[in-house]
């Protein structure tokens, strides 16, 4: 079997799996894995990303022999060239308070309904388009001649070619789903430059060999290339769902939940705007028709502020707290922003007139039961407003192995839940750069090939119906 390497970046980690496949098996090892720690600056929240270059040289090293890379990241951040290709300065990170009050800037040339009507972005305040408003007036981007989003800015590095990879750049507002090419209108009326960005890539395309130095660094014997691959993460998780027909919605778990469909088409209507659903692009020509949920994010921030205290005990004592006593919106902006999260969720249900939760098991079940109310409304309301029913949800990524979140998710919605893969978009990753060398088959192929060959498990909804609805109308009147 051929052998590939998946850069597969997180917004708390980054790992770099060497995966194995043909058109029976499918094997993913990790080869090396490395912290992902934004750095707070006197000017702001930026990604270390230098610290994430060498920590992709170090796991192509320890990867060995490899067929082809592929990269793939979160979405919407992004680092400024100058004329000589150099860097200019850390990339802000997306949780960074720059964007705050730039929408409305934005929504007074081109209103929000317009916007949604030509790149189908859901309004998230740290959406590209945003970020670039917000530094219009910067010495950086004054001086960019280059802005590359973090997939395409690695990529570089490794191979010395730019370009910009369609999936991801679906995430920055400004691009058409239904041309699958730049919002040029949209650009023009607001300023921003499409020049800076390199030329469109789509899955599957080359972007590159690896540079000489890059494997001398690394111990690889060239030439060794880079394929393109789905480099929004969730781009490649969504191409590694095990479905097994097209009657399915799919969960990305991790520090972000993504809840959606699968279509063949944006939903450009201005009920889906305002659902705050979005129609990001992905493989094959297939349209990602989902909502942001906050996800994990708001238990690892908890985590971190209890000293990190063992997950899997935290986890069981969650499971014995009364289910459904308080729940929160996690969708809301309001927990978007790092720091004192028990107490920012404590206040939200104390302002919504529940039992204040104390003790982090009893936080702890707050957030999962809020998590599978939020998933509950994610995919009803997306095959209600995209006619696409479904008869079971796969959930994949890393909050796979909660199983308790798995369980609370299928009875909140209903609906059979099959938990895995854990590690989706990495397999995902692997998958398509497999399939560019004629190794594995179609998308549905591809699917079938995960099915049989990762471990899935399966929960039926249990449960009283009625108690989730009572939550959700409770949560609805907060």
């Amino acid at each position: 079997m051929k052998s590939y390497a998946a850069v597969d970046l997180g917004a708390s980690s980054g790992r770099v799996m060497v995966g194995r496949a043909n058109r029976d098996s499918l094997e993913l090892v990790e080869a090396h894995r490395f912290p992902n720690r934004p750095v707070r600056t006197p000017e702001g929240l930026r990604w270390d990303v230098l610290a994430l270059y060498a920590g992709v040289l170090d796991g192509l090293k320890a990867a060995g022999r490899v067929d082809s890379v592929g990269i793939d990241s979160w979405a919407v951040d992004y680092g400024l060239l100058d004329a000589d290709g150099a860097l200019l300065g850390n990339p802000v990170h997306y949780r960074d308070t720059r964007t705050e009050g730039v929408a409305e800037k934005v929504w007074a040339t081109v209103p929000a309904a317009e916007l949604y009507a030509a790149t189908g972005l859901q309004y998230a305040p740290f959406n590209t388009l945003y970020q670039l408003v917000a530094a219009r007036s910067s010495a950086q981007l004054a001086h960019a001649r280059r802005l590359l989003l973090i997939p395409d800015l690695l990529s570089y590095w490794l191979t010395g070619e730019v370009g910009t990879e369609l999936t991801n750049a679906s995430t920055t507002q400004l691009i058409d789903p239904r041309t699958r090419d730049w919002a040029y209108d949209v650009a023009e009326r607001l300023g921003v430059d499409l020049e800076l960005f390199g030329p469109l890539r789509r899955p599957g395309d080359p972007a590159g060999l690896l540079r000489p130095r890059v494997l001398e660094e690394t111990g690889l014997t060239g030439p060794v290339p880079v394929t393109t691959v789905g480099s929004h993460d969730t781009a490649s998780a969504v191409a590694a769902v095990p479905a097994t027909g097209e009657r399915f919605a799919y969960i990305c778990t991790g520090t972000w939940s993504l809840a959606g469909l699968e279509l063949d088409a944006p939903v450009l209507t201005e009920e889906s705007r305002a659902a705050n659903f979005t129609n990001e692009l992905g493989l094959d020509g297939t349209v990602r028709y989902l909502r942001n949920i906050m996800g994990l994010w708001l238990l690892q921030e908890c985590v971190r502020d209890w000293g990190d205290p063992d997950l899997g005990e935290l986890l069981r004592a969650a499971a014995g707290v009364p289910a459904l006593r308080s729940v929160v919106d996690a969708g809301d902006s309001a927990f978007l922003a790092p720091g004192r999260m028990p107490e920012r969720i404590a206040a939200a249900c104390r302002e919504s007139g529940q039992p204040v939760p104390s003790s982090p098991a009893e936080v702890t079940r707050c957030i999962l039961d809020s998590l599978a109310l939020a998933h509950r409304r994610a995919v009803a309301e997306a095959q209600s407003l995209a006619d696409h029913p479904v008869d079971v949800i796969h959930i994949v990524g890393g909050g796979t192995r909660n199983a308790l979140l798995c369980r609370l998710t299928a009875d909140a919605c209903g609906l059979p839940v099959v938990a895995g893969p854990a590690e989706a978009a990495a397999l995902g990753n692997v998958l398509v750069q497999a399939r560019t060398h004629g190794v594995v088959g179609d998308r549905a192929s591809m699917r079938r090939l995960v099915a049989r060959t990762q471990p899935l498990v399966r929960y039926e909804p249990q449960g009283d119906p009625a108690a989730w609805r009572a939550a959700e109308d409770r949560l609805a009147r907060a």
